[in-house]
């Protein structure tokens, strides 16, 4: 074999060392990952801190009628019953539309208009209810479809609850004047054995700081003088 057979053979293996490099040359540039500054996922630690478990969800108290409808906004009111004008009258005289009028339905049995064709829900609920009052109009409107489900009425409902008190002093307003507002709730009183332990408590504590004080007293007329002590005598008792 002479020596063109050797740069054959250093030819071809450089063309394919060559061909090599290309390949992962372009497969670099075709797939680039850029390299993370630090690997894993970053943890907030305050967060974590600061988590104690799934939040406990508040516990709402009966809805106190006779404080929100005292001091309702009723102009707030009628604005918001614009929303319900295109199904609803709530003047005195007014004929029924899509659904019954609303004058006077504070107190008024419930699917008792006359004429009016009313859903299966609707007639059922009036053959457990007596009359439109202050507590089931309210939960009503808050979402009608849920408060009573096969109601014919689409009317999504009024989540804020300012609106919904405040249309409610409006429909009083609107023919139902004579349906007494509900008294305030009243006013848990403490309870008399948590009170007699705090003031238990108060006692405790004015005593143990008179015995301390009393204490303070006797150790200010002790004698705390210390006698000094005595020379050191070299040993064997010799005197110097």
């Amino acid at each position: 074999m002479g020596s063109l057979f050797f740069n054959k053979l250093a030819a071809a293996l450089l063309a394919v060392a060559l061909v090599i490099l290309g390949l992962t040359t372009l497969g670099d540039s075709l797939f680039h990952a850029e390299q993370p500054e630090q690997f894993g996922y970053p943890v907030d630690l305050a967060a974590l801190e600061g988590a104690s478990g799934p939040a406990e969800e508040e516990v709402e108290g009966p809805v106190d009628f006779g404080v929100l409808l005292a001091s309702a906004d009723i102009s707030a009111g009628e604005r918001v019953a614009r929303r319900c004008a295109s199904c609803h009258s709530f003047d005195s005289g007014m004929a029924d539309g899509t659904g019954p009028h609303l004058w006077g339905v504070l107190g008024r049995a419930v699917a008792a208009v006359d004429g009016f064709n009313y859903s299966g829900a609707m007639e059922e609920y009036g053959e457990t209810t007596n009359a439109w009052l202050y507590e089931n109009m309210y939960n009503f409107l808050e979402s009608p479809r849920r408060y009573m489900p096969g109601t014919a009425m689409s009317f999504a409902g009024l989540r804020d609850q300012e609106d919904r008190i405040n249309l409610i002093a409006y429909m009083r307003e609107q023919g139902s004047s004579d349906l007494d507002l509900p008294e305030p709730l009243a006013v848990p009183e403490p309870d008399a054995a948590m009170t007699e332990g705090e003031a238990a408590t108060d006692a405790e504590i004015v005593e143990t700081l008179d015995e301390a004080e009393a204490s303070i007293e006797e150790m200010g007329d002790v004698d705390l003088e210390v006698d000094a002590p005595a020379e050191p005598q070299p040993e064997g008792g010799e005197e110097l």
